[in-house]
Order: C-alpha cells, then sequence, then structure tokens
C-alpha cells in the first residue's frame, strides 16, 4: 500500500482464493478492505483476534470472555482463522486434553487495525453514553 492510499483502488485485484461451498473457488476483490472483511469479517472473528492479540488463550477462557458466542460458532470462526493463517492451534498430548490459541506472525500484523477499532468503540460508546457490560468471573 502507498503511503497515505486509504481508499480503494478502482482496478481489480488478482483472483484469490476464498472458502466457498465445496472448496476453495476464485474471487475477484475491488479493494483492500473488501479482501480484509473477507479474512476478518463478522460478528465474532475481530473479537477473537483482539482476545488472542493479549496472548495465548485456552478454548475455555475465549468461551468465558465471551458470554454472546456459541461454542459451534467459536470453533468454526477458530479454525477459519486457523485455515486462513491467522491463528495457530496448539494441541498437546495430555489428559486432559490441552488446546491454546494464538497469533500468527500473520495475526499479529492485525495489532495496530485492531488498537484503531478497540479505541474508536470507547469513543463511540463515550458520546452515546454505552456502558461495557462486566466479563463474567472465571471459574
Amino acid at each position: 500500500m502507498s503511503q497515505g492510499n486509504t481508499g480503494c483502488r478502482r482496478w481489480a485485484s488478482t483472483h484469490l482464493p476464498v472458502r466457498g461451498e465445496g472448496g476453495p473457488v476464485a474471487r475477484r476483490y475491488y479493494c483492500p478492505v473488501e479482501l480484509t472483511l473477507d479474512v476478518v469479517g463478522g460478528r465474532w472473528k475481530a473479537v477473537i483476534l483482539a482476545h488472542l492479540k493479549e496472548g495465548v488463550h485456552r478454548y475455555g477462557e475465549l468461551r468465558r470472555r465471551m458470554p454472546g458466542i456459541s461454542e459451534k460458532m467459536l470453533t468454526q470462526q477458530l479454525r477459519e482463522l486457523e485455515s486462513d493463517g491467522l491463528v495457530e492451534r496448539e494441541a498437546f498430548d495430555e489428559r486432559p486434553p490441552r488446546v491454546e490459541y494464538r497469533l500468527t506472525l500473520d495475526g499479529g500484523a492485525l495489532g495496530p487495525a485492531l488498537q484503531a477499532l478497540y479505541e474508536w468503540g470507547e469513543r463511540r460508546a463515550a458520546a452515546e453514553g454505552i456502558a461495557f457490560a462486566p466479563l463474567p468471573d472465571a471459574p
């Protein structure tokens, strides 16, 4: 990206593979933001990445930090983020089983964008008089 270019370019990028029913399909992107949102968009992915930005988390820790997400959705989103190369999953050969999630280098590169989203959300909440609910206490 050139310095200061934050708008969408008016020409198409090359075809890039994305997930589709039955496997990867070619998709043409017309804007870098379009590609970014295709990878990290949706209700939960950026929230998961923001928690992992703080450090390594186990599945149960992520679930407690995100009380509104179902187990099925968290599992699906983590798998997609792993498939897209943003999250790394490490399973340990222990009983009971232990699995940890962390950001990859590519996922960590989203840190400044996640911080900007966090700060924007704080400003918006203050302007609108929105209070954030406290997270449930860990068991």
